[in-house]
């Protein structure tokens, strides 16, 4: 007598979607192209479906899952690659990317990301930047457009500025409802994020940088000179040549960065 298969219902609490269409699995990986030499990393792997296609195509993977019921179900599929097939039963909100660096190579990070921590998912990525050569994800569509958004642009906010300050952000295509199973409510799309080997615009202390871009978009609707009042005088922002009655949306990452600069150097000076 014949075993059933096994299957496995997506759970909503883990945000999980599974993707099964095979046109879209294969063109994720023709974007990702892996190479045997490569070091992949992927998040949530779910059932398997891109595992399955990046294991053919590089032959050597590290996977984190969050939900116990998976990795067995992982750990049978994919059995024959042995050790060369690496789970780990992790939350890859507090998982420590940096361990799984061999050396001489940088990671390349994987994944389909649960709507519900994308964002803050990727915030911890981005603290390991140095260590990565580049990400796909699969993302809400709303959410890849708020990180490749540009000045001057409705959703340019928080989120795109700091993932532009790290990466180059390069929006891919958009996966329709249909390609997952349950269908989510929304288009998903992919993203490519490439961390720059040199940053374009350094900022002295990044924290300082992210409390700036948080404080300017506390209201969108008000202008840098109500919104920074906090943090410096419009005197200030016209000393550093940036006009304080533009709105957040309007200004360019560099001029976050010189804002953070001066404020670092500021507190700095009042240190001494």
């Amino acid at each position: 007598m014949s075993k059933k298969p096994v299957v496995h219902k997506a759970r909503k609490r883990f945000g999980q979607n599974f993707l099964h269409d095979h046109g879209i699995i294969r063109r994720i990986i023709r974007a990702i192209a892996p190479h045997e030499s490569d070091q992949l990393v992927e998040i949530g792997p779910g059932l398997g479906a891109l595992t399955e296609e990046i294991l053919a195509e590089a032959g050597e993977l590290d996977a984190i899952e969050l939900d116990r019921d998976l990795p067995p179900i992982l750990r049978t599929k994919f059995f024959s690659y042995g050790d060369k097939f690496r789970i780990h039963e992790a939350d890859a909100m507090k998982f420590d990317f940096s361990q799984l660096r061999k050396e001489g190579k940088q990671l390349r990070v994987v994944g389909n990301l649960p709507y519900n921590i994308s964002t803050q998912l990727i915030f911890h990525l981005l603290s390991h930047a140095e260590h990565i050569q580049d990400m796909h994800f699969m993302l809400q569509k709303e959410v890849v457009d708020r990180m490749a958004a540009g000045p001057g642009e409705n959703n340019y906010g928080r989120l795109g500025i700091m993932a532009q300050y790290y990466c180059q952000v390069e929006s891919l295509f958009v996966v329709p409802p249909g390609a997952f199973n349950p269908a989510p409510k929304v288009d998903s799309a992919i993203i490519r994020l490439t961390p720059y080997k040199e940053l374009p615009h350094v900022a002295d202390d990044v924290e300082q940088l992210q409390t700036v871009v948080r404080t300017s978009f506390n209201m969108r609707r008000k202008t840098l000179r109500n919104n920074l009042k906090p943090l410096l005088s419009a005197e200030e922002l016209e000393a550093l040549g940036i006009d304080p009655s533009l709105r957040p949306e309007k200004l360019p990452i560099e001029s976050f960065v010189t804002i953070s600069n001066y404020l670092t150097g500021k507190k700095a000076s009042n240190d001494e």
